[in-house]
C-alpha cells in the first residue's frame, strides 16, 4: 500500500509529508507502457501532486499540476484530491533519450523549457491559479520554487522514481518539508545541515528506508512527530456512465453528426487510458433521451 506520513517537527516549526508511491507510479506506467524517462517524470509528479493534495482542507477540493515544455514529452499532468487519490499521465508516453552524464534519466530534457501550472479548485467563484517558468523540468525543483514564490512558504521538495531492469517501477516516493513562519534560526540551520549530506530519495529507498526512515534522516535532531498516515492511490473516477453523460451534454445535433459520420463513438480517458465504446444503437437511444 502506498501512503504518506503527515508530520511536524521542532515543536511545530516544521511540517512535512513523506510518501511511498511505488504502486501509484507503477499503475501509471502500466496504463501507457511508458518508457523509463516518462515513468520517472510521471511518477515524480504523481508523488508531488498527491502530497500537495493532502494539504488541501476540504474533501471536495481538487488540485491540478502540469509541467508543459518544448521537449519531446511535451508535458505531464496530475490531479489529486485531499483523500489521497491521484491520477496523471504524459502527453507523449514513449519518449527515449540518452542518460545524462551522471547516469540519471533526463526528465528535464524530456520536458524541455516551459512552465509549471498549478490550479486549486476549492469551491470558490474562481479557482486559484499560478504559472511560473520551469527551472529545470525535473519536477522537484519546480515544485520547490512554486511553494516559495506562489505560496510564500520556504519548502524542500525531493522526489524520486527508480526504474528496474524489466522497466517496472522499483521504487517511488518523496517528501515535502516546509518551514513555518515562526521557525528559528537554529532550526533552519539544523535542517540545512541535514540536507547538505542527504542522499537521493531512490538511493535511500533502495537501501531499505521507508518513509519513517527517510523522515528520521531528513529531520535528525529535530524531534519529528507523526500526526497522520494517509493512503495514496492511483484512482481514476472515469466510467461508461460518465462517458455517457458527456455525450448527452454535447447535445442531440452533435450525436446525430457522430452517427452520420462514424455510426459509433469512442470516449477516451487520458488519465487511465481507458476507452468507452458506444454502438449505433446506444447512440440512437441517447438521441431519444436528449430529445
Amino acid at each position: 500500500m502506498d501512503y504518506s506520513l503527515s508530520i511536524t517537527a521542532a515543536n511545530s516549526q516544521i511540517r512535512g509529508f513523506f510518501a511511498n508511491t511505488r504502486e501509484t507510479a507503477e499503475t501509471a506506467r502500466k496504463n501507457y507502457n511508458t518508457t523509463p524517462v516518462v515513468s520517472a517524470a510521471v511518477g515524480r509528479l504523481l508523488t508531488g501532486t498527491a502530497i500537495m493534495g493532502l494539504m488541501l482542507k476540504n474533501n471536495k477540493d481538487i488540485l491540478t499540476v502540469s509541467l508543459k515544455g518544448d521537449g519531446p514529452m511535451q508535458g505531464i499532468i496530475a490531479t489529486a484530491d485531499s483523500m489521497g487519490n491521484v491520477v496523471g499521465y504524459a502527453y507523449e508516453p514513449h519518449v527515449v533519450l540518452p542518460l545524462k552524464s551522471n547516469g540519471k534519466l533526463d526528465v528535464g530534457g524530456a520536458i524541455g523549457a516551459g512552465h509549471i501550472h498549478v490550479i486549486k479548485d476549492m469551491g470558490l467563484k474562481e479557482p486559484f491559479s499560478s504559472t511560473l517558468p520551469l527551472i529545470s523540468g525535473e519536477v522537484a525543483e519546480d515544485l520547490t520554487r512554486y511553494f516559495g514564490v506562489s505560496e510564500q512558504t520556504p519548502s524542500v521538495v525531493a522526489l524520486g522514481v527508480l526504474v528496474d531492469r524489466d522497466l517496472s517501477v522499483k521504487h517511488a516516493g518523496g517528501f515535502v518539508v516546509q518551514l513555518m513562519p515562526e521557525a528559528s534560526d537554529d532550526v533552519i540551520t539544523k535542517l540545512e545541515t541535514n540536507l547538505k549530506t542527504l542522499d537521493t530519495v531512490t538511493n535511500m529507498m533502495d537501501k531499505g528506508l521507508d518513509p519513517k526512515g527517510i523522515m528520521n534522516t531528513v529531520l535528525k535532531d529535530l524531534n519529528p512527530v507523526i500526526n497522520e498516515t494517509r493512503e495514496i492511490r492511483f484512482l481514476c473516477k472515469c466510467s461508461k456512465e460518465r462517458a455517457r453523460n458527456a455525450l448527452v451534454l454535447i447535445g442531440k445535433d452533435e450525436i446525430l453528426d457522430i452517427l452520420d459520420k462514424d455510426g459509433k463513438a469512442n470516449i477516451h480517458c487520458h488519465f487511465c487510458n481507458s476507452d468507452y465504446k458506444f454502438s449505433k444503437n446506444e447512440l440512437l437511444e441517447l438521441v431519444k433521451e436528449v430529445d
